[in-house]
């Protein structure tokens, strides 16, 4: 697969992976639903909903570190930022040939391009916060995500081809 494909494929995931509505409840709920997806693959993962303004979900499962809080905290700010996921953003960039710094002024300190941040988009409102996996690979984090909100909002056909 090329990397135009499934760039392709990630933005149709973003822009199928609306909600109708998004509160703290909501953020809970897919909290909790990542985490009980991450628990049942062993995976050592930190998951973390954000606004820009606060953290309204967070769990650190079993084998994870305070470096994987620090990277779920910088893919939250690419999505935040650039209103995409942080694995579109990186793979843009490295098709474009640029990097993320400073050709897309996101300073390695701040934000992460690493697959991982997935935006939560409301309806008729747009990116309101940011969903965030960390621990796994890139396109791991990434999936486990998609995977649990596809299965939520009721989307068929939004896993990544392989």
């Amino acid at each position: 697969m090329s990397a135009t494909d499934l760039i392709a494929a990630i933005l149709r995931q973003e822009q199928a992976l609306v909600f109708p509505s998004f509160n703290e409840f909501s953020a809970h709920e897919i909290g909790e639903a990542i985490r009980t997806e991450a628990l049942a693959r062993l995976a050592p993962v930190v998951i973390e909903i954000r606004t820009a303004a606060r953290k309204l979900y967070f769990a650190a499962l079993p084998g994870s570190s305070g470096d994987n809080d620090n990277w779920a905290h910088r893919k939250a700010a690419t999505a935040l930022r650039c209103h995409a996921s942080s694995l579109r953003v990186g793979l843009q960039l490295k098709e474009k040939g640029r990097a993320a710094w400073p050709d897309a002024a996101l300073d390695p300190k701040e934000f992460s391009d690493h697959g991982g941040a997935f935006p939560v988009t409301v309806a008729g409102t747009g990116v309101i916060g940011a969903i965030c996996v960390s621990g796994l690979p890139s396109r791991d984090d990434h999936e486990l995500i998609t995977g649990v909100l596809a299965e939520r909002l009721g989307v068929k056909g939004m896993a990544l081809p392989a």
